[in-house]
């Protein structure tokens, strides 16, 4: 059997992975604070922001999965509203060590399980490659991802397992509307700047996703998948 590993897969992006990848017959195991709500997905509780998460999360994955072709998906990610002016260091750390430090654990325990045909799918994001007003922490943390990508096609030449980087554009997810005090004339207003006038559906990126992890000749690769924006 096939195994993914997914961090966030409670809701937004990551469920919708987990439950597209559930359904293709892949065994799904899930490192997040809450549960998803499908009990096919092996869930463990954790604090992805814990600086002693490394122990934790090794050793569960240690005890419930042997070398096979595994799938890993770095989802979870910290989002503040903060800027250059008044970033907190310690809140800076804790998005960091979401959004780059401990895919980075992930990557180097589960590198060893992973036999040919296995793929690491990192979460970027718009502003992966550019930057918005407001999201500091985010920007800079989204443009570390792909620098990671990048270095981990590098660095795995030869294994045959092959890595992308997805970058969603605005998807409708409780990251997003939380970012923007839940304000829908907000929301219409950022869907107005795709081309098709709407935010992407999470099922949209999770199906980019499983996509990716089929097919190695998508190695290095950063994939927009954001319905095409409207440049001013």
């Amino acid at each position: 059997m096939k195994t993914l590993v997914i961090t966030g897969a409670s809701k937004g992006i990551g469920f919708a992975t987990a439950t597209q990848f559930c359904d293709a017959g892949y065994r799904v195991i899930n490192f997040s604070r809450s549960t998803p709500p499908d009990d096919r997905i092996e869930s463990y509780a954790v604090d992805l922001s814990d600086p002693e998460i490394e122990s934790r999360i090794t050793a569960l994955l240690d005890e419930h999965l042997e070398p096979e072709e595994i799938c890993l998906v770095h989802n979870s990610a910290t989002m503040l509203n903060d800027t250059v002016r008044n970033a907190d260091a310690e809140e800076f750390v804790e998005v960091l060590r979401v959004n780059v430090v401990t895919p980075q654990i992930l990557n180097r325990f589960l590198i060893k399980k992973m036999k040919t045909g296995s793929s690491i799918i990192y979460l970027g994001s718009t502003l992966s490659e550019k930057a918005v007003t407001n999201a500091f922490s985010y920007v800079t943390s989204k443009h570390a991802v792909v620098g990671m990508m990048r270095a981990t096609c590098q660095d795995l030449s030869g294994t045959g397992i092959h890595t992308s980087c997805i970058c969603p554009g605005f998807t409708d997810t409780e990251m997003l509307r939380t970012h923007v005090g839940d304000d829908e004339d907000v929301l219409k207003s950022i869907a107005s700047l795709s081309t098709f006038g709407r935010l992407i559906d999470p099922d949209e990126i999770a199906m980019t996703i499983y996509y990716a992890a089929q097919n190695p000749v998508i190695n290095g690769a950063v994939i927009h998948a954001n319905l095409g924006q409207i440049e001013s």
